[in-house]
């Protein structure tokens, strides 16, 4: 057994999210949003070099050495599969590895709002789940992967860096394909999707020009796509799409937008009240017409107001979200107050007044 599946053990038992390991430290566990060391020594650079060597085919082997950063998917026996990122920095390797659940969570058990399932329910246009690295993006998509897989009769193709979820085939087909692995990159993968008949793409991750604009082809072609942005409001995620088009795609992407995009969800993870655990707030743009206007005529400032008074549709502000759950005793409040844009409206909830005394002396 590779001697770092001890860690893993360890981890998944504490029931911590990720794995670090790192030259010059212990090893340490993220749990519930923090980052804590496990009773063991400082690793050393040939101890931990020795210990991912362990778990990698040859042709990792190879790449790694190289000098090029690794992103795979490792099982580990009796523990579960993880999502490795392998990475070389001033004094050494690095690595963390994120723990990805056997069983695919329902929707019931994220406790999102009835609108994010509601999406599955479309046969064409993009839909994007946004949010910073760790913030649950993969689970909501899975599930919405998971829904169509359950509910309906189609072809589903995975394109991911690295494979996650596994998804067997139910009423649907589900073609799993991992860049790197089975694909060159997200746009040659996207490209070759659009020769394999699908219903439903779900993109990993939108990360340049090219991906983003073979989504949008796939999108206004007649297929449903689910992307990822690395971005944090409904607001930003548009302004980066329009971004990475050329100054004279820039109007035919507008006209995309306007009429393709079906919804923007951006996702943070807030501890629990009771501090056991995470819970997923999300904040959620529907485009309805008037939303579609404002892109149309540069507008995307005026979404949020749009947002703000269409909580009757399904939308709601990431503040919104915040405050319902902090009224309901849900998320701890101080956590809930330094993820809040607008702090003021969390002010009266906070129970730590050293956070009230940093947020006066800023």
């Amino acid at each position: 057994m590779p001697r770092i599946d001890a860690f893993l053990k360890l981890g998944h038992e504490q029931g911590c999210s990720d794995v670090h390991l790192a030259v010059g430290v212990p090893p340490m566990l993220r749990m519930h949003g923090d980052l804590l060391p496990i009773k063991f020594r400082e690793l050393g650079q040939v101890e931990l070099e020795s210990y991912v060597q362990e778990i990698l085919t040859v042709t990792q082997k190879e790449r790694f050495t190289k000098g090029v950063d690794l992103d795979f998917s490792y099982m580990a026996d009796g523990v579960g599969r993880f999502r490795v990122n392998l990475y070389r920095k001033s004094s050494g390797v690095g690595a963390t590895l994120r723990y990805i659940p056997t069983v695919i969570p329902p929707f019931a058990a994220l406790a999102l709002p009835p609108v994010v399932q509601s999406l599955a329910h479309y046969r064409q246009g993009l839909v994007l789940v946004t949010g910073s690295t760790g913030t649950g993006k993969s689970t909501t998509l899975a599930a919405l992967i998971d829904h169509i897989n359950s509910t309906r009769r189609m072809n589903i193709i995975t394109l991911e860096d690295p494979i996650e979820f596994i998804h067997p085939s139910k009423q649907s087909q589900v073609i799993q394909r991992e860049v790197g692995t089975h694909v060159k990159s997200f746009s040659a993968g996207l490209r070759a999707a659009l020769r394999e008949d699908p219903d439903v793409i779900l993109v990993g991750e939108m990360r340049d020009p090219e991906t983003i604009g073979m989504a949008m082809l796939a999108a206004e072609t007649g297929h449903l796509v689910l992307g990822t942005l690395h971005t944090t409001s409904a607001t930003k995620s548009l302004d980066r799409i329009l971004d990475a088009l050329p100054a004279e795609q820039r109007e035919q992407g507008k006209i995309f937008l306007s009429q393709n995009l079906h919804a923007v969800l951006t996702q943070i993870l807030v501890k629990t009240a009771d501090g056991r655990s995470r819970k997923v707030i999300v904040e959620i743009m529907l485009n309805t017409h008037a939303i579609g206007n404002l892109i149309l005529t540069d507008k995307t400032f005026q979404i949020l107001n749009q947002i703000r008074t269409g909580r009757d549709k399904g939308m709601q502000l990431m503040d919104q979200a915040l405050l319902d759950a902090v009224k309901r005793k849900e998320v701890d409040p101080d956590d809930a107050y330094l993820n809040a844009v607008d702090k003021k409206l969390f002010q009266r909830f906070v129970t730590d007044p050293a956070l009230l005394l940093m947020a006066a002396a800023g």
